[in-house]
């Protein structure tokens, strides 16, 4: 099992007409700026950094543009980069969802919140 997050534009509705049956109807369409997945066997480094309701439940803290998370991922990322062995602790035994894949993942997500910082998000878990 994995965590997907996205990171989608202004969504836009357009006409269109189903190639089976002819009837027109709405449809939205994003633009997609960015997408990650990671193992859910992160999700207790996660929440020891402070940063699991902002990956894992968005939606459900009333996360709803990039921008809403900057400040939480940004104190997250700080905290495991100044104590690696705190965060290491919670490494999967498996191998699956390491303190050393999950940094640089929470990395890239944060500068791609910093570049689209009006985009939507989105996750499936």
């Amino acid at each position: 099992m994995s965590l997907d997050v996205y990171l989608h534009g202004e969504p836009e509705l357009y006409e269109c007409e189903c190639p089976d049956c002819g009837h027109k109807h709405l449809a939205t369409l994003s633009t997609s700026l960015f997408d990650a997945n990671i193992t859910h066997n992160l999700n207790k480094m996660a929440d020891a950094a402070g940063i699991y309701e902002a990956l894992w439940r968005p939606d459900e803290h009333g996360f709803v543009r990039a921008r809403d998370i900057i400040p939480i991922l940004e104190r997250g990322l700080t905290q495991m980069e100044e104590e690696p062995r705190r965060f290491q602790q919670f490494d999967s035994s498996n191998g699956w969802g390491t303190y050393d894949d999950f940094v640089p993942w929470v990395r890239r997500y944060l500068q791609a919140c910093r570049e689209w910082p009006d985009a939507y998000i989105r996750v499936s878990r």
